[in-house]
Order: C-alpha cells, then structure tokens, then sequence
C-alpha cells in the first residue's frame, strides 16, 4: 500500500468530446431527481443527468409499473413528462443554482417531434443534450431507433441538425448489431455514445397467471444486465472514436472500474441509487481514494486497459 499522505492527489476530470467533468461518476436518466439533494451534496457528481423529457406532457404507462426481480428490477414507466415548457420554465432555472454540467436527456416518437424539440431544449445552461434514441419509433411499427443502423443514422442526423450543443445517443442492447447502430450514431454526429438503455424484458405472478407489468414488457436493469452492458461497452469503445458513457447494473466502485477499463471515460449510475440514494457520492470518493492508492496521476490512465488473457484473444 502506497502512503496516500505523500501521494500527490489523482485528478479525477474526465473528457467526454468537448465538455470537461470533473469526475466520471453521474446518474442514468430516469433515476436522478432534486429530491436527492437531501442526501448529498449533487455538486460532487460529474454531471447531472435528467429524466428523460418529451414535448407534450404524458401520464405514462398503466399501473403496476415497477416489480422486483433477482438481481435488478423491471420497470415499464412510460416516460412520464411535463412537457418542455415545465422544463424551460421550473426545472432549467432550479438546476442553474449548480456547478456540475446539466445533460438533457429527451424522447419523441418521430424524427420531426426529436429534432423539434431537441431545437427547444438547446437553452443556455444546458451543457449536453442526450438523445434516448432507445425509445420506440412509430414510424417503423413501435421498433426503437437504435434498433437498426438506418433509423439510427437518420434520427441522429436530424438531431444534430437542430443543435450546437454536445449530443449523446443512448443506444440500447435489445438489438443484434451494436456496434453497427453505435458506428452509424458516430457517422451522423453522435459526440459520445450511452451503453446502454434496460433490456426488454417480462415477468408473471404465477397466482394470478398474469404480467407483473401493467405494460406486459418492460426494461431490466440493475446487476443482472451488467454483463451485457459491459460486452457492448467493450465493443464499441474498441469501434468507435467518439468517448462511450458506460451504464448498466452499476453499483461498486469496481462496477465503475471494469466499465472504465474496457474503455468507457464515465459511467451512469441508475437502479442502485434506488436502493442506497448516496451510492453516486460514495463511488466517487472510493474512486478517488483507489487511484490515490494506486499512484494514478490522472483517472484517464485506466480508460481502455484491458488485456486479453493469457493465451486468448484480445
């Protein structure tokens, strides 16, 4: 063990594109809420991340909309909104009062609906915009735009028309050709790329003989998804030049570390903060406190280090 009393300190700032972090520790979309600054301090974080937004304002999904399941939970939400003009008028002015940059996550539909109101959202004091292309497309029959590398590059292209700001794809593991669809977000002006969105999943009550979702289907998330989030992570980051945000079952310091080392610069934090609201602060001071320990001058030194095992294939 290193004498961390004489150790200069490791920065912990990380580059995603042209927005500078101070740490690579922030929430996924859908998880984070102003209620958490009764816990903790949300300035420690690297960046606030929004719950996903939609233009018009929206209920949601059907009751029940949440169930537990071994290792993770099923959720089918539906993207509960109050509209752009709530978030222009109440939500941006409550997040100026912080330091951390502000990443706006938004949903539509459509290709119009997205590009109309990403267009909207790009307001002074919103650092970064994040596109849940994860979401359903009805123009091709509910499929999510990043389910295919066509819809993909077409939705992305429309964004990045309608903004100057840093744009991040969310993609999603419900498809068979990750690093195409990532490749295809990168080619139309994807700054960085989220790997990834809750996996499609179902449960039933075995009583009653009928989903636990009010839904039917809905997205898995938490450690029992991490294997995949990590796969994916791994592929496109080894594919890709744009930073990939890692994001799927993380919830330990070295959670965040594997994500890191097979080549994300940052990582989501989401269903573990519903479990223990201060997991986000605590993963950043354990972060620092490891490369501390480990003589790290900066954490960027361990972005993309994996090696391939002795006698495998890297």
């Amino acid at each position: 063990m290193k004498d961390l009393q004489n150790t200069p300190p490791c920065d912990m700032g990380v580059q995603i594109g042209g927005l500078r972090l101070a740490n690579p520790i922030m929430p996924a979309s859908g998880t984070f809420s102003e209620d958490l600054s009764d816990v903790f301090d949300l300035d420690i974080l690297g960046a606030h991340v929004l719950k996903t937004i939609m233009r018009d304002a929206r209920a949601g999904n059907p009751t029940p909309r949440v169930c537990d399941l071994q290792g993770g939970m099923l959720n089918a939400i539906g993207i509960p909104s109050k509209g752009i003009g709530y978030f222009r008028d109440t939500m941006l002015p409550y997040w100026a009062g912080y330091s951390a940059p502000l990443i706006v996550s938004i949903s539509a539909h459509t290709m119009d609906e997205f590009a109309q109101l990403c267009e909207e959202v790009t307001l002074p004091g919103v650092a970064a915009i994040e596109a849940n292309i994860s979401c359903p497309n009805i123009e091709a029959d509910g499929r999510a735009f990043a389910m295919r590398p066509d819809t993909t590059e077409q939705v992305m292209t429309r964004l990045r028309a309608a903004t100057d700001l840093p744009l991040w794809a969310k993609l999603t593991p419900n498809t068979g050709e990750p690093v195409e669809v990532a490749l295809a977000a990168e080619a139309a002006g994807a700054d960085a790329l989220v790997v990834a969105n809750t996996a499609l999943g179902m449960s039933i009550d075995v009583r009653t003989r009928q989903p636990r979702l009010g839904n039917i289907m809905g997205g898995m998330s938490g450690p029992a998804i991490k294997p995949i989030a990590l796969r994916m992570t791994y592929q496109i980051a080894r594919a890709c030049s744009v930073p990939v945000i890692g994001c799927g079952g993380i919830a330990t310091r070295d959670d965040a570390l594997e994500f890191m080392i097979a080549g994300a610069r940052a990582v989501q934090v989401g269903t573990a903060t519903f479990q223990s609201p201060t997991v986000m602060a605590r993963l950043v001071a354990e972060l620092s406190d490891w490369a501390a320990a480990e003589g790290l001058t900066s954490i960027e030194q361990i972005i993309g280090t994996v090696t391939a095992p002795t006698g495998g294939h890297s």
